[in-house]
């Protein structure tokens, strides 16, 4: 009965605190402080001059970071947004191209293909809220370039019919691994697979400064590319002076550079990494199995569960209009969970509120990239019903975060929760 329901005076389930969902933000310490103090004594605050006899934080990092993912390069950048915009410019993608882009992902995602002076295409995302591989056939145009992948909310896309689709159609992939870092799909590690891989250290992520970003590659000419355009002063040549070794290297580029102190906390964190996944699949795998004999609620459905790297549960009712009591009495209960989307709450990842691309907004009247003359094909519109399955999908959604500092009995208490509350309301 509803009475049962904390939300209608029933017993609390859960009545210890909610953590917040800064999963290595929580964990900075002694580490981190080492390593921010060692940059602040050596007085060595830019990795590109400083005292020589010491070797660069950012430099240090981007070598273990590329060795902790299983690529040949990583170039560290200021910001995960900066990181999409120098790998499309890297990989050839300005005027007169598309790129395709779930419609579920924080706006940065799209707005660097705008960046980059390429047309964003909003893709549909499938059940489990990642991009549409289906969609993206029917989104391609003979003016496709490049396809902006994003491993959402943790998990991985489908990536063998990713893959398979840009390489009939000779597409680059960048992969957005902003909210997924230390994820695999099939064994392998998340932004291996495209042409670039593009990862966020901002607070909310799972390991952080604050702010940051990092771009792999196994391309040797895509890093040389990315370095270019992060660094427009070009002080990571051999001769900064020098004639370009090969057509395509020198061009004008921007100041994306990752600082030494960001550097140094991303050095500890690091560490920091696996621990903070390998704890977070613990307590999923909790919840999963304490509501996994629910009939009336169905679990986002995930292309290989074994690369989740956890930051949240995610799980469907079979009716919209049952979304927002079920989340408010799951909060009553003591479980900081909500639905996904509301048509009258503004939300920036959810391409229905990306004004500033529906309505092509932009910061001069010529309205670049949507009016270039590069552009061959068919005017790209949009609108807010553009993608009705996305939307469909979102507002069947409950999500709880699972941050990696959450006890055992906690995860068990959730599970009580959301049994309890499935039973009276789903």
């Amino acid at each position: 009965m509803k009475s049962d329901l904390a939300l209608y005076g029933g017993p609390k389930t859960k009545t210890t605190p909610n953590l917040p969902m800064y999963p290595g933000g929580i964990e900075i310490g002694d580490e981190e402080k080492r390593q921010v103090l060692e940059v602040l004594d050596r007085k060595y605050l830019f990795r590109y001059y400083g005292p020589e006899q010491y070797p660069s934080k950012v430099s240090e990092f981007e070598t273990k970071f590329a060795t902790r993912m299983g690529s040949k390069h990583c170039l560290a950048v200021n910001s995960c947004t900066s990181a999409l915009i120098a790998s499309l410019v890297a990989c050839g993608i300005g005027p007169g191209d598309e790129v395709i882009v779930s419609g579920y992902t924080f706006f940065a995602s799209c707005a660097a293909i705008v960046a980059a002076k390429a047309i964003p295409v909003i893709a549909e995302v499938d059940e489990t809220l990642t991009i549409d591989p289906d969609d993206i056939e029917r989104k391609i145009t003979p003016s496709t370039r490049a396809l902006v992948i994003v491993h959402m909310r943790g998990v991985p896309c489908d990536m063998d019919r990713i893959m398979s689709i840009a390489g009939k159609h000779n597409l680059r992939v960048i992969e957005d691994v902003a909210q997924a870092c230390g994820g695999t799909y099939k064994g392998k590690t998340l932004g291996t697979f495209g042409d670039c891989g593009c990862f966020s250290f901002q607070y909310h992520k799972i390991i952080t400064a604050g702010e940051g970003g990092a771009i792999i590659t196994d391309n040797d000419i895509l890093y040389d590319r990315c370095m270019g355009y992060h660094d427009t002063a070009a002080c990571w040549r051999p001769d900064r002076f020098a004639e370009q070794r090969y057509e395509g290297e020198l061009f004008c580029g921007v100041n994306y550079r990752m600082s030494e102190l960001t550097g140094a906390v991303m050095l500890a964190q690091l560490d920091r990494l696996d621990g903070l996944v390998g704890r977070m699949r613990q307590l999923q795998q909790r919840i999963i199995a304490g509501i996994s004999d629910l009939t009336a609620i169905k679990l986002r459905p995930v292309y290989d569960p074994a690369g989740d790297v956890a930051v949240c549960l995610v799980f469907y009712l079979n009716d919209a209009s049952k979304v927002d009591e079920f989340a408010r009495a799951l909060q009553a209960e003591g479980v900081a969970a909500g639905s996904v989307y509301s048509s009258s709450i503004p939300d920036w990842h959810i391409y229905k509120h990306w004004k500033h691309v529906i309505n092509k907004m932009t910061p001069t009247a010529i309205q670049c990239p949507w009016t270039c003359p590069y552009h061959k094909g068919e005017e790209v519109n949009y609108s807010e019903d553009m993608n009705p399955a996305t939307l469909e999908y979102l507002s069947r959604c409950i999500m709880l975060d699972i941050p990696a500092q959450m006890s055992d009995a906690d995860a068990g208490l959730i599970a009580a929760a959301i049994r309890k509350v499935t039973k009276v309301l789903a």
